[in-house]
């Protein structure tokens, strides 16, 4: 018998049996889902139909928009709905969905905020060769290798998770979190998932280090700057982008690698929700809303 047989739908968790709690969390993630995709989508239709923002920078920062949209919304309306509803069930290919969706968009968040911060660094440190080195033909097929990559990225892990039986169908988890499905494995430790997030976890230090050098670069060729508000502009950028990477990496790390625990935690909770919902909830104001072009687009757009 597969898994499909033995384990027709799990259940997820239940953040409480009061009802009125139930209703405050479905309150809580509808707010937070609605600015997410509000902000992420004003920022689509932004550079889309402006001239202006057709540049390398602004369709870089349309493809982070898509990939955070597509990240919640495969894992908080259906908590949402649960809690609407008064249910935990998920079906076995609606788990399976998760999975492969939601490695799916986070490894394309990390891998494009690897090439956004080599963007950033080649507009900075060589501006006179940033229209030869990030051209349209260039930043196309990079955009291209992003998501082919972590279509099978989404795969291997998919693949990794589900050949497995599962000795039970309670996910400590408000999602089919993959470290929460490998507690669930009959037989025991599953070493191709393992093999799979240990190597996921290098190459993420890898872009995560990347990332760093950048921004050191770029801290470098700012100092240089002979305008004081010039080089405060650019940290003021810059800073905060790193916090939110770092929160993003850091969290994601943490929950995936750290020893695994069969109680209920709500460090787990936390560590989710740190990696998964605050990063597309903080990336269209530190990345595109405090942009001046943005907001002049966005100003004119809302005018119609």
């Amino acid at each position: 018998m597969n898994n499909q047989t033995t384990m027709p739908y799990f259940l997820l968790l239940e953040f409480s049996v009061t009802r009125q709690l139930q209703l405050l969390h479905f309150f809580f993630f509808f707010v937070l889902y609605l600015a997410i995709t509000t902000a992420n989508l004003l920022i689509i239709c932004a550079v889309t139909f402006n001239q202006q923002l057709h540049r390398p920078m602004y369709f870089f920062l349309m493809n982070l928009a898509l990939q955070d949209i597509g990240s919640v919304s495969v894992i908080v309306p259906k908590s949402m709905v649960n809690s609407l509803i008064d249910t935990r069930h998920i079906s076995y290919f609606g788990c399976v969905a998760q999975v492969f969706l939601f490695a799916f968009f986070v490894g394309s968040n990390v891998s494009l905020l690897t090439v956004m911060a080599y963007d950033r660094y080649v507009a900075i440190c060589h501006p006179l060769h940033y229209e030869r080195i990030m051209n349209w033909k260039a930043c196309t097929e990079m955009m291209i290798l992003v998501w082919a990559a972590n279509l099978v990225y989404g795969t291997l892990h998919t693949t990794g998770i589900f050949s497995v039986h599962f000795c039970s169908n309670v996910v400590n988890q408000f999602c089919c979190e993959i470290p929460q499905l490998l507690k669930l494995s009959c037989s025991g430790v599953n070493r191709v998932e393992v093999g799979i997030i240990l190597i996921s976890a290098i190459v993420g230090i890898g872009c995560f280090t990347f990332i760093i050098v950048s921004y050191a670069m770029i801290f470098n060729a700012v100092q240089r700057i002979p305008s004081e508000q010039g080089r405060q502009k650019a940290l003021s950028t810059c800073i905060p982008h790193l916090i939110v990477v770092s929160i993003f990496l850091l969290t994601g790390f943490f929950a995936y690698l750290r020893p695994p625990s069969n109680t209920n935690s709500y460090l787990d909770f936390a560590l989710t929700v740190l990696y998964s919902i605050l990063p597309p909830l903080f990336n269209p104001i530190i990345y595109s809303m405090r942009n001046k072009n943005i907001k002049f687009v966005l100003s004119k757009l809302c005018r119609f």
